[in-house]
Protein backbone atom coordinates (compact mmCIF):
# COMPACT_ATOMS: atom_id res chain seq x y z
CA UNK A 1 0.00 0.00 0.00
CA UNK A 2 1.27 3.23 -1.08
CA UNK A 3 2.63 5.46 1.73
CA UNK A 4 1.27 9.28 2.52
CA UNK A 5 3.22 12.41 3.65
CA UNK A 6 2.35 13.60 6.66
CA UNK A 7 0.22 17.11 6.64
CA UNK A 8 2.30 19.95 7.50
CA UNK A 9 0.63 22.92 9.58
CA UNK A 10 0.78 26.31 8.91
CA UNK A 11 -0.13 30.02 10.39
CA UNK A 12 -3.20 31.40 9.36
CA UNK A 13 -2.37 33.55 7.14
CA UNK A 14 0.24 31.88 4.85
CA UNK A 15 -1.30 30.68 1.57
CA UNK A 16 -2.00 27.48 0.55
CA UNK A 17 0.77 26.01 -1.64
CA UNK A 18 -0.80 24.42 -5.15
CA UNK A 19 -0.77 20.90 -5.31
CA UNK A 20 2.54 18.65 -6.32
CA UNK A 21 2.54 14.59 -7.61
CA UNK A 22 4.43 12.50 -6.60
CA UNK A 23 6.18 9.62 -8.43
CA UNK A 24 6.25 6.55 -5.62
CA UNK A 25 9.17 3.85 -6.43
CA UNK A 26 6.01 1.67 -7.07
CA UNK A 27 4.51 3.72 -10.10
CA UNK A 28 1.19 4.58 -7.90
CA UNK A 29 0.30 8.21 -8.30
CA UNK A 30 -0.03 10.19 -5.28
CA UNK A 31 -1.64 13.92 -4.76
CA UNK A 32 -0.48 15.56 -1.58
CA UNK A 33 -1.87 18.66 -0.66
CA UNK A 34 -1.56 21.85 2.38
CA UNK A 35 -4.39 22.01 3.92
CA UNK A 36 -4.71 25.68 5.86
CA UNK A 37 -5.69 24.84 9.83
CA UNK A 38 -8.30 26.50 11.45
CA UNK A 39 -7.95 25.87 15.37
CA UNK A 40 -11.17 25.09 16.92
CA UNK A 41 -10.98 24.96 20.33
CA UNK A 42 -13.38 21.96 21.33
CA UNK A 43 -11.78 20.28 18.69
CA UNK A 44 -8.20 20.85 19.62
CA UNK A 45 -5.98 18.33 21.70
CA UNK A 46 -3.79 18.92 24.29
CA UNK A 47 -0.71 18.34 21.60
CA UNK A 48 -2.07 20.34 18.63
CA UNK A 49 -2.39 23.28 21.03
CA UNK A 50 1.01 22.84 22.31
CA UNK A 51 2.70 22.66 18.79
CA UNK A 52 0.52 25.96 17.86
CA UNK A 53 1.94 28.00 21.37
CA UNK A 54 5.71 26.86 19.68
CA UNK A 55 4.92 28.04 16.74
CA UNK A 56 3.35 31.75 17.38
CA UNK A 57 5.09 32.79 20.47
CA UNK A 58 8.80 33.17 20.18
CA UNK A 59 10.82 31.88 23.45
CA UNK A 60 12.99 34.87 25.52
CA UNK A 61 15.82 33.37 24.28
CA UNK A 62 15.30 33.79 20.91
CA UNK A 63 14.33 37.60 21.64
CA UNK A 64 17.77 37.76 23.40
CA UNK A 65 19.21 36.06 20.23
CA UNK A 66 17.82 38.20 17.83
CA UNK A 67 18.30 41.39 20.26
CA UNK A 68 22.35 40.20 20.09
CA UNK A 69 21.80 39.48 16.34
CA UNK A 70 20.57 43.11 15.97
CA UNK A 71 23.27 44.83 17.83
CA UNK A 72 26.27 42.99 16.50
CA UNK A 73 24.73 44.03 12.89
CA UNK A 74 24.81 47.70 13.67
CA UNK A 75 28.01 47.33 15.58
CA UNK A 76 27.46 47.81 18.70
CA UNK A 77 29.56 46.02 21.53
CA UNK A 78 27.92 43.18 23.95
CA UNK A 79 29.00 44.98 27.12
CA UNK A 80 27.75 48.28 26.10
CA UNK A 81 24.29 46.51 25.40
CA UNK A 82 24.52 44.98 28.95
CA UNK A 83 25.19 48.01 30.94
CA UNK A 84 22.33 50.19 29.02
CA UNK A 85 20.08 46.76 30.33
CA UNK A 86 21.68 47.16 33.55
CA UNK A 87 20.76 51.05 34.07
CA UNK A 88 17.26 50.97 32.31
CA UNK A 89 16.67 47.86 35.39
CA UNK A 90 17.98 50.21 38.20
CA UNK A 91 15.89 52.96 36.49
CA UNK A 92 12.47 50.90 36.59
CA UNK A 93 13.15 49.15 40.20
CA UNK A 94 13.75 53.00 41.64
CA UNK A 95 10.26 53.87 40.30
CA UNK A 96 8.74 50.88 41.28
CA UNK A 97 10.12 51.33 45.13
CA UNK A 98 8.95 54.87 44.87
CA UNK A 99 5.36 54.56 43.88
CA UNK A 100 4.85 51.49 46.38
CA UNK A 101 6.20 53.95 49.14
CA UNK A 102 4.08 56.70 48.20
CA UNK A 103 1.36 54.21 48.62
CA UNK A 104 2.20 52.96 52.09
CA UNK A 105 2.78 56.69 53.19
CA UNK A 106 -0.85 57.70 52.15
CA UNK A 107 -2.18 54.45 53.63
CA UNK A 108 -0.61 55.44 56.63
CA UNK A 109 -1.85 58.72 56.44
CA UNK A 110 -5.51 57.56 55.97
CA UNK A 111 -5.60 55.39 58.64
CA UNK A 112 -4.15 58.08 61.40
CA UNK A 113 -7.02 60.24 60.42
CA UNK A 114 -8.92 57.48 61.20
CA UNK A 115 -7.94 56.77 64.34
CA UNK A 116 -8.10 60.48 65.36
CA UNK A 117 -11.96 60.38 64.16
CA UNK A 118 -12.70 57.37 66.37
CA UNK A 119 -11.76 58.52 69.43
CA UNK A 120 -14.55 60.44 71.45
CA UNK A 121 -13.20 62.94 73.54
CA UNK A 122 -16.11 63.39 75.70
CA UNK A 123 -15.65 59.54 76.71
CA UNK A 124 -12.41 59.98 77.88
CA UNK A 125 -12.53 61.04 81.54
CA UNK A 126 -9.67 63.01 83.51
CA UNK A 127 -10.66 63.66 87.71
CA UNK A 128 -14.25 63.75 87.20
CA UNK A 129 -14.28 66.03 84.16
CA UNK A 130 -13.86 65.47 80.26
CA UNK A 131 -10.92 65.24 78.38
CA UNK A 132 -12.23 67.61 76.36
CA UNK A 133 -13.39 70.18 79.28
CA UNK A 134 -9.99 69.86 80.42
CA UNK A 135 -8.12 71.20 77.10
CA UNK A 136 -11.14 73.76 76.20
CA UNK A 137 -12.84 75.38 78.90
CA UNK A 138 -16.10 77.35 78.40
CA UNK A 139 -16.12 81.51 77.48
CA UNK A 140 -18.36 81.44 80.35
CA UNK A 141 -15.74 80.19 82.42
CA UNK A 142 -13.20 82.07 80.85
CA UNK A 143 -14.81 85.35 81.08
CA UNK A 144 -15.76 85.15 84.71
CA UNK A 145 -11.91 83.85 85.53
CA UNK A 146 -10.27 87.11 83.35
CA UNK A 147 -9.62 89.76 85.94
CA UNK A 148 -10.09 93.27 84.55
CA UNK A 149 -7.25 95.85 84.39
CA UNK A 150 -6.84 98.19 87.32
CA UNK A 151 -5.98 101.66 85.76
CA UNK A 152 -5.07 102.76 89.03
CA UNK A 153 -2.52 99.73 89.60
CA UNK A 154 1.01 100.73 89.39
CA UNK A 155 3.85 98.32 87.81
CA UNK A 156 5.80 96.19 90.62
CA UNK A 157 8.78 97.28 91.25
CA UNK A 158 12.14 95.35 91.22
CA UNK A 159 13.41 94.19 94.47
CA UNK A 160 17.24 95.30 94.88
CA UNK A 161 17.64 93.53 97.95
CA UNK A 162 18.67 95.18 101.52
CA UNK A 163 21.52 96.27 103.85
CA UNK A 164 21.82 95.62 107.54
CA UNK A 165 24.05 98.44 109.23
CA UNK A 166 25.00 99.44 113.02
CA UNK A 167 25.74 103.05 113.46
CA UNK A 168 27.29 104.62 116.71
CA UNK A 169 28.27 108.08 117.48
CA UNK A 170 31.05 108.88 120.52
CA UNK A 171 29.58 111.89 121.64
CA UNK A 172 32.96 112.29 123.67
CA UNK A 173 35.62 111.49 120.96
CA UNK A 174 32.88 113.10 117.89
CA UNK A 175 33.44 110.10 115.89
CA UNK A 176 30.60 108.31 114.28
CA UNK A 177 31.50 104.82 113.76
CA UNK A 178 29.61 102.99 110.91
CA UNK A 179 29.35 99.33 110.37
CA UNK A 180 28.46 97.57 107.49
CA UNK A 181 27.23 94.06 108.44
CA UNK A 182 25.79 92.41 105.78
CA UNK A 183 23.03 92.28 102.61
CA UNK A 184 20.59 89.77 101.14
CA UNK A 185 18.93 88.74 98.50
CA UNK A 186 20.64 91.49 95.94
CA UNK A 187 20.12 90.73 91.99
CA UNK A 188 22.44 88.70 90.35
CA UNK A 189 24.38 90.89 87.99
CA UNK A 190 27.02 88.75 86.44
CA UNK A 191 26.04 86.15 83.19
CA UNK A 192 26.65 83.47 85.70
CA UNK A 193 23.53 84.42 88.14
CA UNK A 194 25.82 85.96 90.88
CA UNK A 195 27.25 89.01 92.06
CA UNK A 196 30.31 90.43 93.11
CA UNK A 197 29.16 93.52 95.40
CA UNK A 198 31.03 95.94 97.64
CA UNK A 199 29.99 98.71 99.53
CA UNK A 200 30.41 102.51 99.59
CA UNK A 201 30.44 104.87 102.63
CA UNK A 202 30.41 108.22 102.64
CA UNK A 203 28.52 111.56 103.69
CA UNK A 204 26.44 114.01 101.88
CA UNK A 205 26.84 116.73 100.62
CA UNK A 206 30.68 117.20 100.79
CA UNK A 207 31.75 113.12 100.40
CA UNK A 208 35.64 114.32 101.28
CA UNK A 209 35.84 111.22 102.78
CA UNK A 210 35.19 107.65 101.24
CA UNK A 211 35.50 104.15 102.55
CA UNK A 212 34.61 101.11 100.89
CA UNK A 213 34.55 97.42 101.77
CA UNK A 214 36.23 94.00 100.29
CA UNK A 215 35.13 92.84 97.51
CA UNK A 216 32.71 89.55 97.93
CA UNK A 217 32.86 87.18 95.00
CA UNK A 218 30.29 85.35 93.71
CA UNK A 219 27.20 85.70 95.70
CA UNK A 220 24.48 87.40 96.30
CA UNK A 221 24.17 87.12 100.24
CA UNK A 222 27.52 88.45 101.24
CA UNK A 223 28.82 89.29 104.99
CA UNK A 224 31.52 92.21 105.55
CA UNK A 225 31.13 93.23 109.25
CA UNK A 226 33.44 96.31 108.47
CA UNK A 227 33.47 99.05 110.67
CA UNK A 228 34.56 102.69 109.65
CA UNK A 229 35.17 105.91 111.74
CA UNK A 230 33.93 109.46 110.20
CA UNK A 231 36.83 111.44 112.89
CA UNK A 232 36.73 115.10 114.30
CA UNK A 233 32.22 115.12 113.40
CA UNK A 234 30.79 117.64 115.76
CA UNK A 235 27.03 116.54 116.59
CA UNK A 236 26.07 119.90 114.84
CA UNK A 237 27.74 118.80 111.77
CA UNK A 238 26.19 115.83 111.71
CA UNK A 239 23.11 116.36 111.71
CA UNK A 240 23.30 118.07 109.07
CA UNK A 241 24.29 114.90 107.07
CA UNK A 242 23.11 112.23 105.02
CA UNK A 243 24.71 108.95 105.23
CA UNK A 244 25.03 106.82 102.01
CA UNK A 245 25.44 103.55 101.68
CA UNK A 246 25.95 102.53 97.82
CA UNK A 247 26.38 98.95 96.78
CA UNK A 248 28.34 98.24 93.43
CA UNK A 249 28.74 95.24 91.40
CA UNK A 250 32.41 94.72 91.02
CA UNK A 251 33.99 94.47 87.46
CA UNK A 252 37.44 94.66 86.69
CA UNK A 253 37.47 94.58 82.75
CA UNK A 254 34.15 97.16 82.67
CA UNK A 255 31.85 99.56 84.51
CA UNK A 256 31.27 99.09 87.92
CA UNK A 257 27.32 98.79 87.70
CA UNK A 258 25.74 100.28 91.01
CA UNK A 259 22.78 97.83 92.23
CA UNK A 260 21.12 100.21 94.27
CA UNK A 261 21.88 102.30 97.61
CA UNK A 262 20.21 103.34 101.19
CA UNK A 263 20.50 106.86 102.48
CA UNK A 264 20.00 108.05 106.04
CA UNK A 265 19.33 111.84 106.73
CA UNK A 266 21.29 111.84 110.08
CA UNK A 267 18.59 114.18 111.87
CA UNK A 268 15.79 111.69 111.43
CA UNK A 269 17.45 109.00 113.85
CA UNK A 270 18.71 109.39 117.49
CA UNK A 271 22.64 109.06 117.51
CA UNK A 272 22.15 109.15 121.44
CA UNK A 273 21.76 105.21 121.39
CA UNK A 274 23.27 102.40 118.88
CA UNK A 275 21.32 101.65 115.83
CA UNK A 276 21.56 98.59 114.02
CA UNK A 277 18.78 97.77 111.47
CA UNK A 278 17.84 96.62 108.26
CA UNK A 279 17.28 98.98 104.91
CA UNK A 280 15.28 98.04 101.46
CA UNK A 281 17.96 99.07 98.82
CA UNK A 282 16.50 102.05 96.22
CA UNK A 283 17.27 102.41 93.04
CA UNK A 284 19.99 105.14 92.09
CA UNK A 285 18.74 108.31 92.19
CA UNK A 286 21.28 111.01 90.61
CA UNK A 287 24.63 111.50 90.92
CA UNK A 288 26.71 108.66 91.29
CA UNK A 289 29.28 108.65 88.34
CA UNK A 290 28.27 112.23 86.83
CA UNK A 291 31.51 112.88 86.22
CA UNK A 292 32.33 109.53 83.82
CA UNK A 293 34.55 107.30 83.77
CA UNK A 294 38.13 106.03 82.81
CA UNK A 295 39.59 102.50 81.64
CA UNK A 296 43.66 102.13 81.84
CA UNK A 297 46.31 99.60 82.06
CA UNK A 298 49.06 99.10 84.18
CA UNK A 299 52.25 97.18 83.61
CA UNK A 300 55.43 97.12 85.76
CA UNK A 301 58.57 95.34 84.98
CA UNK A 302 60.67 94.80 88.53
CA UNK A 303 63.86 94.41 86.81
CA UNK A 304 64.13 97.68 83.97
CA UNK A 305 62.32 99.69 86.79
CA UNK A 306 59.54 100.87 84.42
CA UNK A 307 55.99 101.46 84.99
CA UNK A 308 53.91 101.51 81.44
CA UNK A 309 50.20 103.01 81.60
CA UNK A 310 48.02 103.05 78.53
CA UNK A 311 45.10 105.13 78.40
CA UNK A 312 42.17 103.15 76.47
CA UNK A 313 39.22 105.19 77.10
CA UNK A 314 36.63 107.33 79.01
CA UNK A 315 32.89 107.01 78.98
CA UNK A 316 30.04 109.27 80.05
CA UNK A 317 32.31 112.35 81.09
CA UNK A 318 30.23 115.17 82.37
CA UNK A 319 29.09 117.86 80.07
CA UNK A 320 31.86 121.06 80.40
CA UNK A 321 31.04 123.21 77.34
CA UNK A 322 28.04 125.30 76.29
CA UNK A 323 26.84 123.01 73.52
CA UNK A 324 26.36 120.08 75.76
CA UNK A 325 30.17 118.33 75.04
CA UNK A 326 33.79 118.44 75.60
CA UNK A 327 36.69 118.56 74.74
CA UNK A 328 39.26 116.10 76.67
CA UNK A 329 42.28 114.73 77.69
CA UNK A 330 44.07 113.03 80.22
CA UNK A 331 47.33 113.93 82.39
CA UNK A 332 49.35 111.30 84.14
CA UNK A 333 51.17 112.57 87.16
CA UNK A 334 53.92 110.26 89.21
CA UNK A 335 53.65 111.60 93.07
CA UNK A 336 56.01 111.07 95.88
CA UNK A 337 55.29 112.84 99.24
CA UNK A 338 52.82 115.31 97.32
CA UNK A 339 55.70 116.04 94.82
CA UNK A 340 55.15 115.39 91.63
CA UNK A 341 58.11 113.66 89.76
CA UNK A 342 56.99 113.20 85.97
CA UNK A 343 53.76 114.30 84.32
CA UNK A 344 52.63 113.05 80.84
CA UNK A 345 48.90 114.31 78.81
CA UNK A 346 46.85 112.32 76.03
CA UNK A 347 46.22 114.31 72.84
CA UNK A 348 42.34 115.79 73.35
CA UNK A 349 39.63 115.15 71.94
CA UNK A 350 37.17 117.74 70.48
CA UNK A 351 33.22 117.44 71.16
CA UNK A 352 32.94 114.26 72.78
CA UNK A 353 31.84 112.73 76.08
CA UNK A 354 33.38 109.27 75.39
CA UNK A 355 36.76 109.52 73.82
CA UNK A 356 39.26 106.79 72.78
CA UNK A 357 42.94 107.61 73.10
CA UNK A 358 44.85 104.02 73.11
CA UNK A 359 47.86 105.84 74.30
CA UNK A 360 51.26 104.41 76.08
CA UNK A 361 53.36 105.91 78.53
CA UNK A 362 55.96 104.69 80.12
CA UNK A 363 57.66 106.03 83.65
CA UNK A 364 61.23 105.09 84.82
CA UNK A 365 60.26 103.98 88.69
CA UNK A 366 63.15 101.70 90.39
CA UNK A 367 61.93 98.86 92.15
CA UNK A 368 62.54 99.99 95.77
CA UNK A 369 60.38 103.35 94.91
CA UNK A 370 57.75 101.71 93.65
CA UNK A 371 55.85 101.12 96.95
CA UNK A 372 56.52 104.96 97.59
CA UNK A 373 54.96 106.66 94.56
CA UNK A 374 51.56 107.32 94.02
CA UNK A 375 50.20 107.91 90.54
CA UNK A 376 47.55 110.35 89.72
CA UNK A 377 45.11 110.32 86.66
CA UNK A 378 43.30 113.19 86.07
CA UNK A 379 40.71 114.11 83.14
CA UNK A 380 40.70 117.29 81.83
CA UNK A 381 38.21 119.73 79.70
CA UNK A 382 40.41 121.95 77.09
CA UNK A 383 39.82 125.07 76.83
CA UNK A 384 41.15 127.47 74.42
CA UNK A 385 40.74 130.90 75.50
CA UNK A 386 40.50 130.35 79.25
CA UNK A 387 41.91 127.40 81.67
CA UNK A 388 41.38 124.05 81.26
CA UNK A 389 39.31 122.76 84.13
CA UNK A 390 40.02 119.32 85.69
CA UNK A 391 36.88 116.66 85.40
CA UNK A 392 37.75 113.89 87.19
CA UNK A 393 40.71 112.06 88.74
CA UNK A 394 42.04 108.65 89.71
CA UNK A 395 44.57 108.13 92.66
CA UNK A 396 46.18 104.67 92.65
CA UNK A 397 49.34 103.63 94.38
CA UNK A 398 50.63 102.77 98.37
CA UNK A 399 48.12 105.02 100.30
CA UNK A 400 45.01 104.46 97.52
CA UNK A 401 41.67 102.41 98.69
CA UNK A 402 38.79 100.60 97.69
CA UNK A 403 39.05 99.80 93.86
CA UNK A 404 42.50 101.76 92.94
CA UNK A 405 44.26 99.91 95.50
CA UNK A 406 43.34 96.50 94.15
CA UNK A 407 44.32 97.81 90.61
CA UNK A 408 47.77 99.05 92.26
CA UNK A 409 47.95 95.62 93.86
CA UNK A 410 47.31 93.27 91.18
CA UNK A 411 49.86 94.99 89.03
CA UNK A 412 52.72 94.09 91.53
CA UNK A 413 51.38 90.94 91.78
CA UNK A 414 51.58 90.26 88.41
CA UNK A 415 54.65 91.81 87.16
CA UNK A 416 55.27 92.28 83.52
CA UNK A 417 51.57 91.45 82.44
CA UNK A 418 49.32 94.51 81.74
CA UNK A 419 46.31 95.03 84.11
CA UNK A 420 43.31 96.81 82.46
CA UNK A 421 40.68 98.38 84.84
CA UNK A 422 37.23 100.62 85.11
CA UNK A 423 37.33 103.49 87.41
CA UNK A 424 35.28 105.98 88.38
CA UNK A 425 35.97 109.45 88.37
CA UNK A 426 36.20 111.50 91.29
CA UNK A 427 35.90 114.76 92.42
CA UNK A 428 38.84 116.38 91.39
CA UNK A 429 41.31 118.79 94.10
CA UNK A 430 42.23 121.78 93.49
CA UNK A 431 45.71 121.44 91.11
CA UNK A 432 48.23 123.67 89.52
CA UNK A 433 48.55 124.87 86.07
CA UNK A 434 50.25 123.11 83.14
Amino acid sequence: MPSLTPLKLFKRDAPPEPAKMTEPSDGVSVVTATIPFKSQPTDTTPEVTTQLETTVKPSNDTLISNFVHYANKEGIDTWVLVTILIAVSVVILGICFCCIRRCFRKRRAKDGKKGMKGVDLKSVQLLGSSYKEKVQPDMDELTENAEEPDEGEKPEVQKLGKLQYKLDYDFNQNSFAVTVIQAEELPALDMGGTSDPYVKVYLLPDKKKKFETKVHRKTLNPVFNETFVFKNLPYSDAMNKTLVFAIFDFDRFSKHDQIGEVKVPLCTVDLAQTIEEWRELQSVEGEGGQLGDICFSLRYVPTAGKLTVVILEAKNLKKMDVGGLSDPYVKIALMQNGKRLKKKKTSIKKCTLNPYYNESFTFEVPFEQIQKVNLQVTVVDYDRIGTSEPIGKVVLGYNASGTELRHWSDMLASPRRPIAQWHTLKDPEDEKKD
